[in-house]
């Protein structure tokens, strides 16, 4: 079915075919913080022409529901980054409210594997803190973006390579 696009939350089986992990910093529970990944899915979707569905890997928990063990929650991030096709790394780099210090360690490991992609907006609250992460992006080949549409383009882009 082309087009089609169904999401995997936190701690759900990871199935095969074609998939994108939406990494980057996650707003904490009750804050008034709104998470970037559903518009992360809306520009996958919309750009989306393969012929299998696309699963998109989110470490949001389906209905807000945390894991109980933090390394349930670390275990299946990392399974989901090493089986993804790509992995997009959308930071919208805010210190007080996401500072997105997981997310640093990540990038340095997913940089090397020619799966990651790199969206830092030049109008987020501390964009000065995305230096090094594009630094790091240029020294591995690592597409980096200023918006979230070519972002998503540019990680459909790694999805159809592999296809």
């Amino acid at each position: 079915m082309s087009g089609s696009v169904r999401i995997v939350w936190a701690r759900e089986t990871l199935p095969t075919g074609p998939s994108v992990f939406l990494a980057g910093p996650t707003p904490r529970l009750g804050g008034d913080v709104e998470s970037w990944r559903p518009n992360a899915v809306k520009e996958l979707a919309t750009r989306w022409t393969g012929k299998q569905p696309l699963t998109v890997l989110t470490p949001e928990s389906r209905g807000g529901k945390r894991a109980k063990h933090y390394d349930d929650q670390v275990e299946w991030e990392t399974a989901a980054r090493a089986v993804a096709d790509a992995i997009l790394f959308w930071i919208p780099r805010d210190l007080r409210t996401m500072p997105g210090m997981t997310t640093n360690v990540e990038f340095g490991l997913d940089a090397p594997t020619g799966r990651a992609v790199l969206g830092c907006p030049p109008d987020c609250p501390n964009p000065e803190r995305n230096r090094y992460l594009v630094y790091v992006a240029g020294r591995f080949g690592v597409p980096v973006c200023t918006t979230l549409t070519d972002t998503a383009a540019a990680a459909l882009a790694l999805v159809s390579a592999k296809g």
